[in-house]
C-alpha cells in the first residue's frame, strides 16, 4: 500500500551544474524537493518507485543502479538510481532525463531507506492505464513510496518553451490544488488532450500516483508552486 509520495518537477536545470550561473533561481524549488524526499524517508517504505515521463526509448522499468547522465546538457555529470548495482540488467539502459533528475535528488539525501526502481511512462498514456499501473505499484510491497517527477504547463509566458497559452494558468492552478490536497479524483480527471496541448509532462505520472493512492487515505501538502522560465513547477508531499 502507498504510505507516502513526493511530487517534484523534472527540469535538468534543477541540477546546479546544469543551471550554472542561473542555479540560484531554483534554490527554493530544490529545497522543497529535498523536503519532500524527507517525507519519503520518514515513512520507512519497503520499496520506492520513481515514476517520470519518458520518450519511447526510456519507457518501462529501470532497475536500481541504472545510470543516467547530463552530458546531453553539456555537463560531465553521471548519476545512478539508488545505491544498488543493477548489473547486466541495466547495461544497455540509460535513465531518461526526468529519472536522472530524480536520481540526482536521491543522491543529495543519501537515500538508503529502501530498494529503488524507476518507471518511465509515455506522455500520451491513457488515464485508465495510468491508474492500472499505479494500482500495480501500490500492491508491490506492504509499504510503498513514490517519487513522482513531472512539470506542469510550459505555456505560462511569451518566452515559455510553448509560448503563451491563456488556458495554462487555470490548468496549473488546478494541478497545484489537486497535488497539494492529495486529491486523486481530481488528478484522474485531468484533461489529457489539454495537458498535451499545454506541454504538461507530469499528467501521466500524476495519474499513476492517483491510482497508487486509491484507498490509502493520505493527506497532502503543497511545498512549492511557481513558473520560472514560463514552466509550471509544483512540489508536494503526501503522507
Amino acid at each position: 500500500m502507498l504510505v507516502a509520495a513526493a511530487v517534484c518537477p523534472c527540469p535538468p536545470l534543477l541540477v546546479p551544474d546544469v543551471a550554472a550561473g542561473a542555479a540560484p533561481e531554483l534554490d527554493a524549488a530544490r529545497t522543497a524537493c529535498l523536503d519532500a524526499l524527507g517525507v519519503l524517508a520518514a515513512s520507512r517504505p519497503d520499496r520506492l518507485f520513481v515514476v517520470g515521463p519518458a520518450e519511447q526509448s526510456g519507457r518501462g522499468p529501470h532497475p536500481e543502479g541504472t545510470r543516467g547522465s547530463f552530458r546531453g546538457f553539456g555537463v560531465d555529470l553521471d548519476v545512478r538510481l539508488g545505491p544498488g548495482d543493477a548489473g547486466p540488467a541495466a547495461a544497455d539502459r540509460e535513465l531518461p532525463p526526468p529519472l536522472a533528475v530524480a536520481a540526482w535528488l536521491l543522491e543529495r539525501i543519501g537515500w538508503s531507506e529502501a530498494p529503488v526502481e524507476g518507471l518511465g511512462v509515455g506522455e500520451r498514456l491513457a488515464a485508465e492505464r495510468c491508474g492500472e499501473v499505479g494500482r500495480g505499484l501500490g500492491g508491490r510491497a506492504q509499504r510503498v513510496a513514490l517519487l513522482v517527477m513531472g512539470d506542469a504547463s510550459a505555456c505560462r509566458t511569451l518566452k515559455a518553451p510553448g509560448y503563451l497559452d491563456e488556458r495554462a494558468t487555470d490548468f496549473d492552478e488546478e494541478i497545484g490544488r489537486a497535488l497539494g490536497a492529495a486529491d486523486g479524483a481530481a488528478l484522474k480527471a485531468l484533461d489529457a488532450e489539454l495537458a498535451y496541448e499545454l506541454k504538461v509532462s507530469g499528467r501521466a505520472p500524476w495519474q499513476v500516483l492517483a491510482g497508487a493512492a486509491e484507498g490509502a487515505d493520505l493527506a497532502g501538502s503543497l511545498l512549492y508552486e511557481d513558473a520560472p522560465y514560463g514552466v509550471g513547477y509544483v512540489v508536494a508531499a503526501w503522507s
